[in-house]
Parts: C-alpha cells; structure tokens; sequence
C-alpha cells in the first residue's frame, strides 16, 4: 500500500525559526533577537484594535479597500496596485505560487531572508543562491545566476540579517538587465528605518518586471499582528488576489494597521531614536573590537573573530538575561544580530560585550537590567 507522501520540495523545507524569547533558569529577559520595535505600536494603533473587538463576529471586507487607500494615500500610490497580506511573508508565498512552480527557478542572496527559499520550494520551484559581495547584494552575481528557467528573484533591501543596502541606480540596472519574464521583488522590510528612501516603488511605478513588499512588523512595532502589503502592476496585483484568500486580514489586523498609519508622530519618534542608538551602539561595539558593517535597518551585525567567539558572546549575554540572535544558518557562522532596542538595552549590550571582551572588569550597576518601576517595563522588554 502507497503511503502518503507530500509534493515534491516539501521535505527539502526547513521550518523557519523565529528569534528565541526565553532562556532556561532566566525569568526577566531583554529580548533583542527578532527586530522588533521597542517602544511598541502606537497607541492610536492599540486603541483601533481593541476597539475592533467589538465587532468579532462580523466578517471583514476582502478586499481591504480602507487600509489600501490609507497606504496609498501615504506614500503617493495607486491603491488598485497594492495588495494585502499576513505580513510580507504571505505576499512572498503568493509570488511563488503564482509565478513558479516545477521545473522554474528563484534566486535570492546569500544571506537572503530564509523564507525566499522556503517559500520556492513549497511552490514545487527550485531556489537558487546568488553569492553577495562583502554582505551587500552583487547585482553582477544576480545576473550571471539568471538561467532561462528563472521567474523571480528576491532581494532584501535594507538586507537581513545584514542590515546592507543598494542604492536605486543599482536595482534599476538589475530590473533593466533581467529578462523580461523575471520579476524582481525588493522586499523592504526595513525601509523605514531608510530616510528619503521608497523601497523602490517609484520604480515599480515605471516597469512591469519589478515588485516591492512591505511590512508593518518593524517600524509599525505590529508584529503580533501580522500584516503586510505588496505593491506591483495591475496585472501581478490580479493574479496574486486570485490565490489570495477572501479573508486574509481579519478587522482588528485592519483597524490597527491603518491607525498606525496615521500617527506619523510615533513613527518619527521611533525613527529618530533608532539612528542615534544604532549609530551609538555600533560605535560602543567597535570601540570592544567588534566591527559591523553600516547598518540600514533596526539592528546591528556584529563580527566576531569565529564562530566559537561567537557562540560563546551568545552564551554568555544569555546568562546575564539577554536574548540576540546567532545568524550561521544564514551562512554568517561568526557573526550575531543584534536588534537596536531602548537606550537601556543598548548600554546593556555594549556593557556585556565589553565585559566579554575583557575591556569592562565589573558589572555596573546603573545597567545591571534590573526594572525601573518608575520607567515601566519597557526597557526590559525591549
């Protein structure tokens, strides 16, 4: 008798596996291995959701029409051309379905976003990596990859768990280079730690191989939530809405991301402190000896000199409470990503390290982690 068996590719998948929240025998954490924000949504956002609540036995609109005007309205797009999901995640695992399958190719970097490949393979295509230069996308790499069996190629930008970037001349000389039945997709995760940067949408605007997603995961600090967008031609937004299902996004998912929208103030604010810590906590690492590349996202890749000094920085920050993230299945064995969290959380990093590092000989009580009553929980949980 035949067994049961699943399509081709799936037993080749690895289930992602998201930053860890815990450690064993520890019970105040600071948590600074999945990006998120540290100040949270905004509060417009909290009260949008649980008003929501209310309404939980009525089904949502499918087509999002509310949230998708509120977007555009933003970010000076057509709504007809944006496209709605549970995170950017989904909107890539539409991509594959629609535009690849047996027999079919999708490239992704390096050290791409693990879900590029998963999400191929599910699809039944076959993923392909393009080696990167120094931890930055090499458009000459992409290209040179490119076979005639190619659909799609993705790229992170700003990158994870890099945190590099390329600039717009450069995708567009990788959109204007591929075959016209590839489609790019710039995921832009991170674009709004990125001033004066639209993640490529005005390129999108201009071609029809190209496609760009967004998330409210980060900077929206909506990750709980899971909502995201995706942005192409008329043509891709159709055929991605054909295997999308009716009710995807539920109403409180909707509400609080079209509030967050609106409160351009937390965003500014949540900006503006991640590029001042992100810039002193590189700094304070370098000064331990512990280079990183610029970084355009929330969090900051540090370079150990091995692997074994890697693993043994995590261990240690683990002991004393807190969480970053080690990043060798992202082929970056001596490397640890460290997201950028409250001003607390980064002294507190930088002081374990130095301490590591032999730079600082003893635990300095003002950033011992201990909870600031007056201050709220926050910092811990940063």
């Amino acid at each position: 008798m035949a067994k049961i068996e699943p399509l081709a590719g799936i037993k080749k998948i690895k289930p992602y596996v998201g930053g860890a929240a815990k450690v064993a025998g520890v019970t105040n954490v600071t948590k600074l291995s999945s990006n998120e924000n540290p100040f949270g949504p905004s509060p417009a956002a909290v009260e949008a959701f649980q008003r929501a609540g209310h309404d939980l036995h009525r089904y949502p609109n499918t087509d999002h029409a509310a949230l998708r005007t509120a977007i555009g309205d933003l970010h000076g797009l057509d709504p007809d051309r944006i496209i709605c999901g549970v995170g950017s995640d989904e909107i890539i695992t539409f991509l594959c379905q629609a535009f690849a399958g047996p027999g079919d190719e999708v490239i992704y970097t390096e050290h791409g976003f693990s879900m590029y490949k998963i999400s191929a393979r599910a699809a039944g295509a076959t993923p392909v990596e393009v080696a990167e230069r120094d931890r930055l996308v090499d458009v000459d790499a992409i290209l040179a990859g490119v076979t005639a069996k190619t659909r799609l190629v993705f790229i992170a930008n700003p990158g994870n768990p890099t945190g590099t970037m390329i600039g717009v001349g450069e995708l567009a000389r990788l959109a204007e280079n591929l075959p016209e039945n590839v489609l790019l997709v710039l995921d832009g995760a991170y674009v709004e730690y990125v001033e004066g940067f639209d993640g490529g949408a005005s390129l999108v605007t201009m071609r029809d191989n190209v496609f760009m997603t967004r998330t409210f995961s980060k900077m929206y600090g909506l990750g709980g939530l899971r909502i995201g967008w995706g942005y192409g031609t008329p043509e891709v937004i159709d055929y991605l809405n054909r295997v999308r299902g009716p009710f995807n996004l539920s109403m409180p998912q909707l509400a609080a991301a079209e509030a967050a929208l609106h409160d351009r103030a937390h965003v500014a604010r949540c900006l503006s402190e991640n590029t001042r810590l992100r810039a002193w906590l590189a700094e304070a690492l370098a000064e331990h000896g512990v280079p990183s590349d610029t970084s355009c996202a929330n969090f900051i890749l540090a370079r150990f000199a091995s692997e074994d000094e890697a693993n043994a920085v995590d261990d240690f920050m683990q002991s004393e409470g807190v969480i970053v993230r080690r990043v060798a299945g992202y082929g970056l064995p001596n490397c640890l990503r460290i997201t950028v969290g409250d001003e607390a959380s980064c002294r507190r990093v930088a002081h374990l390290i130095g301490r590591f590092k032999g730079v600082i000989p003893a635990p300095d009580p003002k950033i011992s982690g201990k909870k600031d009553d007056k201050k709220g929980d926050q910092k811990e949980d940063a």
